[in-house]
């Protein structure tokens, strides 16, 4: 029997499950030693929370957070949605002027970060941004080009000009008065937005997706239970936590079925595999080029997997070929999920008990509660089995909209209150569905979306480009990889390096042009409209002259 939708908040299942199992371990970083249990994690959070609350944030504030899967992510996000914040998920490939956008486009009231990565320093970012930073003193910065801003949030003990740190927050937390912090928090309420993330729309610039708790929790708990999970589950999370396959299939999954996370900071296939290996993890999520990337290290061999029995491919196609070795290898009946951020993500699933074929060859049928249905693009009269449309749906999952931006939302929610996907599918005679194209020209990149509109917008700067074209070219590794054709100036020359150094360190490694094509004009209809189609039919010709393996 499938158990009703539930109205509790995000924190009050963490304090749930700090109650009723308060010693069980919730949160386990194995490359460290660092292990939370339930209750020490709601007592992390609880000081978080009024930490947050002594420097101003409140219900309904918008609170970045730039990090990589560090101990202290869920602990920030934990602590807005306890008191009614929202936490604004910021990818960390972001560049500058990307960083720059989600900022001012988000109202951000608070800027939560971590050092960066290897390519990028996030502090030094931060401080090009907003340069007042390091002559205000903690909680009093002002800045005319992000009003908004009041404070920036270093997560780890070092100090910085201006920022305060997650250590000085918790010291603040043991000083705000319990009884307020209680009101605060039964204020808050199940619909209320807690996350929002960014994503491209039609138009190629990035839009705020509002989820809410009832969106992302029902959407965790139904993805665990296609899978059978219970207390006893363990599973191993290496995908971001800033996308809706970490935060929302992995996190809320875990969270509402009272399992343990057992935490990767940032995917490396050794560390999965030895994480997996030593924790006894029953479960592994990954996008393809993950699982492909375990299965071939060369001390794959070493590990028992034989703990594992179920997890997640999803983010791009999912290989029959690769299916068969993850499970006969991996020891896992894997299932898939397709969907998209505004669906909270998941719309329709796979299961452990669906056939091989089916969780091969279709994503699956729709969580309990959502309506799907495939729809002709230009009609709206819903297809028959087997007749290719558009995937919609309609349900607890669907956004609540685009933040600040009702006209898109209303392009994307139809009045009926059926989500639009872009994209093309059909359903089989057993309800199970099946995606077959895409209405939108995303392009899929190793599980990141990629909107060519956004790329065009930014190559036109280029001096020398007169005009230019993106689509995605399939690639072996990654499922498709960026192209993009570009029209010269007349007598001005550019060579493909040029394009490449104009890319980098300005816009995400992801989107930058894996091949660049230099054409006279493009392909076009009797209306004059460009066929992008036929572009990709001529990207594969010309890699394939230039010896380029892309299928």
């Amino acid at each position: 029997m499938t158990r009703p939708l539930s109205d509790w908040t995000v924190g009050r299942w963490l304090e749930h499950w700090a109650e009723t199992t308060p010693d069980k371990e919730y949160l386990v970083y194995p490359d460290r030693g660092l292990r939370y249990t339930f209750r020490q994690m709601n007592d992390r959070v609880d000081r978080m929370a009024k930490g947050l609350l002594s420097i101003g944030v409140r219900r309904g504030s918008h609170v970045g957070l730039w990090a990589t899967n560090v101990p202290d992510w869920l602990t920030m996000m934990y602590a807005c949605a306890k008191i009614g914040a929202v936490c604004v998920t910021v990818n960390t490939h972001y560049k500058q002027s990307e960083l720059e956008y989600l900022c001012r486009h988000s109202d951000m009231h608070t800027l939560c970060l971590i050092d960066g990565t290897k390519d990028t320093d996030f502090v030094d970012m931060v401080y090009r941004m907003l340069p007042e930073l390091k002559e205000c003193s903690r909680g009093h910065l002002q800045s005319e080009r992000f009003p908004q801003m009041r404070n920036v949030v270093y997560m780890g003990p070092e100090k910085h000009r201006g920022m305060y740190n997650t250590s000085e927050l918790l010291l603040l937390g043991g000083l705000y008065d319990q009884d307020a912090y209680r009101g605060i928090c039964r204020a808050v309420d199940c619909q209320d937005v807690v996350n929002m993330q960014y994503t491209s729309g039609t138009t190629g610039f990035p839009k705020g997706v509002m989820l809410t708790h009832f969106n992302i929790a029902n959407n965790g708990f139904y993805t665990g239970e296609n899978m059978d999970f219970t207390p006893d589950d363990r599973l191993c999370v290496c995908v971001p936590l800033f996308h809706c396959f970490g935060i929302v299939l992995a996190t809320m999954n875990c969270l509402t079925h009272g399992c343990t996370q057992v935490m990767v900071e940032k995917f490396d296939p050794l560390m999965v595999l030895a994480s997996v290996h030593q924790e006894r993890c029953t479960a592994l999520y990954g996008v393809p080029t993950m699982f492909i990337a375990e299965l071939n290290h060369p001390m794959a061999g070493l590990f028992d997997l034989t703990c594992l029995r179920t997890g997640i491919m999803a983010g791009s196609l999912c290989p029959e070929a690769l299916m068969r070795q993850v499970s006969a290898k991996m020891h896992m009946t894997v299932t898939s999920v397709y969907g998209l951020t505004e669906s909270s993500p998941g719309m329709t699933q796979t299961t452990v008990r669906d056939t091989f074929e089916q969780r091969c060859q279709t994503v699956g049928r729709p969580y309990p509660y959502v309506e799907v249905r495939v729809v002709d693009p230009i009609t709206g009269q819903v297809c028959p089995p087997g007749v290719q449309g558009e995937i919609c749906c309609r349900g607890f999952n669907v956004m609540r909209g685009y933040y600040n931006d009702p006209r898109a939302t209303a392009e994307a929610i139809d009045a009926d209150g059926f989500l639009h996907s872009g994209d093309l599918g059909v359903v089989d005679e057993e309800g199970c569905y099946r995606i077959t194209g895409r209405i939108k020209d995303m392009i899929i990149r190793g599980g990141e979306n990629i909107y060519p509109r956004e790329i065009e917008e930014f190559l036109y700067h280029m001096e020398g480009v007169d005009d230019v074209q993106v689509v995605g070219v399939p690639s072996p590794k990654y499922g498709e990889e960026v192209g993009a054709f570009i029209i010269a100036k007349q007598d001005f020359r550019i060579a493909a390096e040029d394009v490449l150094d104009f890319c980098r360190n300005r816009i995400a490694r992801y989107k930058i042009p894996k091949y660049v094509f230099f054409v006279d004009h493009f392909p076009l209809t009797g209306s004059g409209k460009i066929q992008k189609y036929k572009l990709k039919d001529e990207a594969l010709k010309l890699c394939a002259e230039q010896g380029l393996e892309v299928i």
